[in-house]
């Protein structure tokens, strides 16, 4: 895309938040549930989207707004779909159990597989772009590896789902969000977890008791945050004993049993949240005031992600199968 091409060399300017809408993309028939720009910088122009409808979809949203690819390899809802660090594979997976890693170009699938249970969460890790992270409606957690086409290790908690999974810087550990609450405590709700050992480091992080359907690392401190459906965002350290940062929550938007997803700007000036009544909402890491609202959707807002290389450029997707693209 020529206008990433002018930003690819410099540092990343300040994040604004985006004013007015650029496209409006509604080909999915079915709610959107995650969104993703390519992590290639010079393919950014190409954001991903995995719906309800059965379907992956790539789309060139900064230059045109169009679609330039379906895929139809699921036989039931897209819960999760990533990008390969490449660029040229997306990794996909559904509620019919299915694995799909699928060539952007030919469409044809490098590899499937059927797990035992329906995938709700795919992470890569950071540095061995081979291995990804899969959970769902399931107690385990698997790690995969691409060139085997087997799994290398599992992650055992004594849970129902896993919601989200995050890695920590370098991969060696990661987390994941679970909706292991129950009424009498709400241990297990993060886990953390040493990748090479599978075994569980902490399990007594977030003691409130509702479940956190996303999770996000700051770009440049060690931190991260929580989605929690008490309507609010929960920020922890990074770092063992990952405590809780009592002194900042960031409320105001609704979550109200949506896996509202959240992130923060590349600057790491920023968090930005989807919310259920539609609005998208800017905080400001430092004060966790709320900066601006956007009444971005007439559906819940799941997704709200920021270009990682134009400044204010920030893609939205709702329940109603449609995505945005601000500026």
């Amino acid at each position: 895309s020529e206008l990433i091409k002018p930003y690819l060399g410099s540092k990343y300017k300040v994040t604004e938040v985006p004013k007015s809408l650029i496209f409006y993309m509604s080909k999915h028939s079915g709610p959107v549930n995650e969104i993703q720009w390519c992590p290639v910088l010079e393919q950014s122009h190409l954001l991903l989207s995995a719906s309800m409808d059965r379907t992956v979809k790539v789309w060139d949203a900064v230059d045109t707004g169009c679609c330039l690819k379906t895929f139809s390899c699921h036989s039931c809802a897209v819960r999760a779909a990533r990008w390969s660090s490449c660029g040229r594979r997306i990794l996909s997976g559904g509620f019919d159990s299915m694995l799909h890693l699928t060539d952007v170009e030919t469409g044809k699938q490098i590899f499937s597989s059927k797990t035992e249970f329906r995938i709700s969460a795919l992470k890569f890790h950071p540095t061995e772009s081979n291995v990804f992270i899969c959970g769902g409606f399931s107690p385990e957690v698997k790690a995969w590896d691409l060139r085997t086409s087997k799994v290398l290790r599992v992650y055992k908690a004594a849970v129902q789902q896993t919601l989200d999974i995050l890695f920590l810087p370098e991969g060696r550990e990661f987390l994941t969000s679970t909706d292991a609450v129950s009424r009498d405590s709400a241990d297990r709700t993060i886990v953390v977890w040493d990748f090479q050992s599978a075994a569980k480091i902490s399990n007594q992080i977030f003691h409130e008791r509702y479940t956190c359907p996303s999770l996000s690392l700051h770009p440049r401190e060690s931190v991260f945050v929580a989605q929690t459906n008490g309507n609010y965002l929960a920020l922890f350290s990074a770092q063992r004993p990952y405590r809780i940062n009592k002194k900042k929550r960031y409320e105001g938007h609704k979550v109200e049993g949506f896996a509202v997803g959240c992130e923060f700007s590349p600057d790491g000036t920023l968090l930005v949240t989807g919310s259920s009544d539609g609005k998208v909402f800017f905080y400001n890491y430092h004060t966790s005031r709320i900066i601006r609202t956007l009444s971005a959707h007439k559906e819940a807002c799941v997704s709200a992600t920021f270009h990682p290389v134009l400044p204010s450029l920030l893609a939205t997707c709702d329940w109603a199968g449609e995505i945005k693209i601000w500026q």
